[in-house]
């Protein structure tokens, strides 16, 4: 068995790195499904098209991105031995890759293990992050902990599922909400019958303060960029209103008549 990577990736700056780290993202992944915005530059897409492996497509619709990319990973899936797809966002995942790569390679393993792996952060992972994601990001957390009776960490950009799961998800899932996925897809996995499970790391601490450098960012650096982003107000504004659109989303998912 393997497993198929379903991501998308607003290019910050990443593009250096992914190119760095493509042999050992290889090795863990049959394919990479790779969904980009509008207005993605085309030089961009074509210096990556070299990689036999990796797969870029730029969405019409990048509020369902996520989405998109979950479908297109589920296409590409008989190509490969695959039975598992990880979804993952880009430049978390580069993150991972380049500072715990036995712990994403593992993390990997388990994938393969479950219907649905919620991949949440440690406690050392989530105090890297602003207190702007902490504080809101504990709200949406704290509601589906409870209305699916199970400890998640819902927002960390990363979450596994079986090839039916996977399908589930796509032919119920709205391609409209992109941070709302964060619940959506858990609810809609719960609904379909599949068992969630849970698994926390240190790999996802705070990628943000990695954006147009060479590497990833040192703890130090991390921890400047994250007391200068809780100083600005809008950024507290728009964590609130993510938090939102999270909660309404899986709470729309629970209601929703399944197909």
């Amino acid at each position: 068995m393997s497993v198929v990577l379903a991501a998308t990736w607003d290019p910050r700056g990443e593009a250096k790195r992914l190119r760095r780290l493509y042999p050992q993202l290889s090795r863990l992944f049959g394919k990479m499904v790779v969904v980009m915005p509008p207005g993605t530059h085309f030089g961009l897409l074509l210096s990556l098209r070299q990689f036999d492996d990796l797969q870029l497509f730029v969405s019409d619709n990048w509020p369902g991105g996520r989405r998109e990319s979950l479908e297109r990973a589920i296409t590409v899936m008989p190509e490969t031995s695959a039975s598992h797809i990880l979804y993952a966002d880009m430049d978390r995942l580069l993150r991972w890759a380049e500072t715990r790569y036995e712990e994403l390679r593992q993390a990997t393993r388990r994938v393969q293990m479950y219907d649905c792996l919620v991949i949440g952060r440690t406690e050392m992972a989530y105090g890297t992050h602003p207190q702007a994601l902490v504080q809101t990001e504990a709200m949406s957390n704290r509601v589906f902990s409870h209305l699916l009776n199970e400890s998640l960490d819902l927002s960390a950009g990363a979450k596994g599922f079986s090839l039916d799961a996977a399908k589930f998800v796509v032919r119920n899932a709205q391609p409209v909400s992109p941070f709302g996925a964060d619940s959506e897809w858990v609810v809609l996995a719960r609904r379909g019958g599949f068992r969630i499970r849970d698994l926390r790391v240190d790999g996802l601490d705070w990628e943000s303060a990695d954006r147009f450098a060479d590497t990833a960012a040192d703890a130090d650096t991390q921890y400047m960029a994250a007391v200068e982003y809780d100083a600005d107000p809008e950024n507290w504004k728009k964590r609130v209103a993510v938090a939102d659109e999270i909660i309404l989303a899986g709470i729309d998912a629970l209601k929703r008549k399944l197909e």
